[in-house]
């Protein structure tokens, strides 16, 4: 606990920390599952999970203890060295999912510098030098300066003097767009297969097919985004197989580690093009990191975690219709999984937020007109019915 002569967090942050979180006016010390505490000692509902991270909850015990117990045996060593939970974890990923070979880093912006560097030495070296990679408007791929070029919001981009150039942008969803973006100098088409921080928006039925379709005719590569969407939070391990497709490269972080840093780059054979000395990180894929990641998986992958998201996920989704069909207020809900937003025919999510927060739920306004849902993966059924009633009260109190 703090002490007074130490004073609160937010007034050390408002001193002496950089101003670029909107800060929720909560100070949160503990956390246990689904539920956190504040510094008053209040709880809450997080259906925000370290937007989208917290996968097995806070403090499980398993997750605890192995990151305990590497700690307490080896917490980093450089890349020049083998190491045993980066090697068993790189296993673990290749042996379920589409893809060959992994690259680890710290985070998903890591991921997708390593993807963008990855794609444009193969079209360079097998597509007559291409490097232009497609991207999508509203797209979200992190905050480094290939991935916000990449990023097809403008916000994120616009006050930072001229783009790293290579990427261009059509909408999400619109297929005959992309095809007419696609040139000779283009190698790859970055795709979140649902767009997260751009509103949780799903795709038309069969975009994703279409799309893996035009790669293979364009001889170009498919990278599939997945730092939100993967690790079992839309309903599957990968979001790509719901699609029934398979992407050439895929990014992941945000759930791999359950709150532990990591980041990871995982490509088929056919374009796992990197060299010793092409790219590199000094603490992605170290022991401590790798060895939550590989726990985490493996919860993931033995049959414990998934048949609760699906659960889950599948009384969320009807909650928030029963939503839609009761509150004029309520536009629509869309998403998959434990991956849902719910949309409002005005902009009112951060009122709606606020008044949540009071009530002892946490949530996000993805969009000023939209909130996202994105709790824990081993949510409970009696939470996800507290959060929704929360959710009902809130609402009826703002239409009110």
């Amino acid at each position: 606990m703090t002490t007074e002569h130490e004073g609160s967090a937010r007034d050390l942050e408002s001193r002496y920390h950089m101003q670029m979180f909107r800060r929720m006016p909560v100070t949160l010390v503990r956390g246990e599952g689904t539920r956190v505490w504040d510094d008053t000692g209040k709880s809450y509902l997080d259906f925000v999970a370290g937007i989208a991270v917290d996968t097995l909850g806070h403090a499980d015990p398993g997750l605890a203890d192995v990151i305990a117990h590497q700690a307490r045996t080896l917490v980093h060593v450089s890349n020049i060295f083998y190491s045993e939970p980066q090697a068993k974890l790189a296993k673990q990923l290749v042996e379920h999912s589409a893809l060959d070979q992994v690259f680890f880093v710290n985070s998903g912006a890591e991921a997708l510098e390593g993807a963008i560097k990855l794609a444009r030495k193969w079209g360079i070296n097998n597509r007559s030098g291409a490097y232009e990679i497609i991207s999508t408007n509203n797209s979200f791929h992190g905050r480094t300066f290939a991935a916000v070029a990449a990023t097809g919001t403008p916000r994120y981009r616009d006050f930072f003097g001229p783009q790293i150039p290579g990427f261009s942008f059509v909408d999400f969803g619109d297929i005959e767009a992309l095809k007419a973006a696609t040139t000779p100098q283009t190698c790859a088409i970055l795709l979140e297969p649902i767009q997260g921080e751009g509103g949780v928006n799903v795709p038309p039925e069969g975009y994703l097919k279409q799309v893996r379709e035009w790669c293979d005719q364009q001889g170009i590569l498919l990278i599939l985004d997945e730092v939100q969407t993967g690790c079992g939070r839309t309903g599957t391990l990968w979001a790509y197989e719901a699609a029934g497709i398979e992407p050439d490269i895929m990014t992941l972080a945000k759930g791999l580690g359950g709150g532990v840093p990591i980041g990871a780059v995982l490509s088929k054979d056919h374009c796992a093009v990197f060299e010793p000395g092409d790219h590199g990180s000094t603490f992605g894929g170290n022991p401590l990191a790798t060895a939550a990641g590989s726990h985490v998986f493996g919860r993931l992958t033995d049959g414990s975690v998934m048949p609760n998201v699906v659960a889950r996920g599948q009384q969320l989704e009807r909650r928030l219709a029963s939503m839609e069909d009761r509150f004029s207020s309520v536009a629509s809900h869309r998403g998959s999984g434990l991956m849902q937003a719910l949309v409002f025919h005005q902009d009112i999510a951060g009122d709606i937020v606020s008044r949540a927060l009071a009530e002892g739920l946490l949530l996000n306004a993805v969009r000023p007109n939209a909130i996202r849902f994105i709790p824990p993966l081993t949510v409970t059924e009696a939470e996800i019915d507290e959060a929704s009633s929360i959710l009902e009260r809130v609402i009826a109190s703002v239409e009110a």
